[in-house]
């Protein structure tokens, strides 16, 4: 009886193939980098997602952790309820929620020649857009509405600047003689 042809073939070494590349990219699925620092530190590799979430107290599927009220939309489904779950790591949990009641700090700035700009123009025209509109130094001919909104935008960003630049534009100045 003759043989099959593929049990005769050698293995041969493919040269297209990156191993390096496909190492890494196996271990990047199998190990995925957990960017939460609290998550990571309590998580055990030895233990499936599922298991290592639910000793956190924290939820791996929300229709369950969740079940619908509405008997209407449950349909055939009735056996989804919340089962009593332990958590033995229940720190993870605390230090999440500290850290998601702190406030968020606005991170939203304006860039230097924005606010150099805005400041020039209240400088020069106070409150009179028509006129920034019609200035030399308003190179993008800006309207007068896009204008504001830049001034707006420098308020609400920078108010400690914006009133400390308005503080000292309403300042009379001294007469040198």
């Amino acid at each position: 009886m003759p043989k099959a042809k593929k049990s005769s073939k050698r293995n041969t070494f493919d040269y297209n193939k990156d191993r390096k590349k496909q190492k890494k990219k196996f271990l990047k699925k199998y190990n995925p980098r957990i960017e939460d620092r609290q998550v990571r530190h309590a998580w055990d590799n030895n233990k499936s997602m599922a298991r290592n979430l639910q000793e956190m107290g924290l939820s791996f599927d929300p229709n369950r952790s969740l079940p619908i009220k509405n008997p209407k939309l449950l349909r055939e489904d009735k056996g989804t309820k919340a089962s009593s779950v332990i958590v033995t790591k229940p720190y993870v949990l605390n230090q999440l929620e500290d850290q998601a009641s702190l406030p968020e700090k606005d991170t939203k700035t304006l860039s230097s020649d924005l606010i150099e700009y805005v400041q020039y123009m209240i400088r020069e025209h106070k409150d009179d857009y028509k006129a920034m509109a019609r200035d030399e130094k308003n190179y993008y001919q800006d309207t007068p509405k896009q204008i504001k909104r830049k001034i707006n935008e420098y308020r609400r960003c920078h108010p400690q600047h914006y009133e400390a630049f308005v503080g000292s534009l309403a300042a009379p100045q001294p007469v040198v003689q």
